[in-house]
């Protein structure tokens, strides 16, 4: 199949607009033209070897959430780093970003789209409206850790047991 390509010259009119085309003509193959298309797409900056190493831990796949919902993440092969995420309704393309935590956070900035990705659980937030729009989503590995930390708790961040004593003075 061929497309013709042709200067066009744009006439407006009191009734709206004609095209008036010129005479010469050029065919383009199909496949070109699907590859300036191709072309015209935004290129992703590459990502820092800091950046890599925290998409090398991001868990893929279809993981459940609650109240039946469930949010899939698919690595791209064409830019390695950056991921895809969807749910019902949406539709991400994230990127890791560094934290303070330690939790793996991916975003996409233009969207307000954030996926934080935490030792027993992720979830996916809004933060333009501010709210959460996945919560208790799980991974097999999450899921391994959540009862792990059912069967032994992690330490207490704050340690109430001195508080209880100070008061007693």
């Amino acid at each position: 199949m061929k497309i013709f390509v042709r200067p066009a010259m744009i006439l407006f009119t009191a009734f709206g607009f004609v095209a008036a085309h010129a005479q010469t003509s050029t065919p383009v193959k199909k496949n070109e033209a699907s590859k300036n298309s191709a072309q015209k797409r935004p290129v992703e900056p590459a990502l820092a070897p800091h950046e890599i190493s925290i998409a090398e831990k991001v868990h893929v796949g279809r993981m459940p959430c609650e109240l039946g919902a469930s949010v899939h993440i698919s690595a791209d092969q064409h830019a390695p780093g950056y991921f895809n995420l969807q749910g019902q309704g949406y539709k991400y393309r994230m990127r890791p970003v560094t934290t303070s935590t330690g939790a793996i956070r991916l975003e996409d900035e233009k969207a307000g789209a954030v996926w934080l990705q935490l030792a027993n659980k992720s979830m996916l937030m809004d933060q333009k409206k501010g709210r959460r729009l996945a919560d208790e989503c799980a991974h097999p590995d999450q899921v391994a850790v959540a009862k792990e930390m059912k069967i032994n708790p992690p330490p207490a961040l704050i340690d109430v047991s001195n508080g209880a004593s100070s008061n007693q003075r």
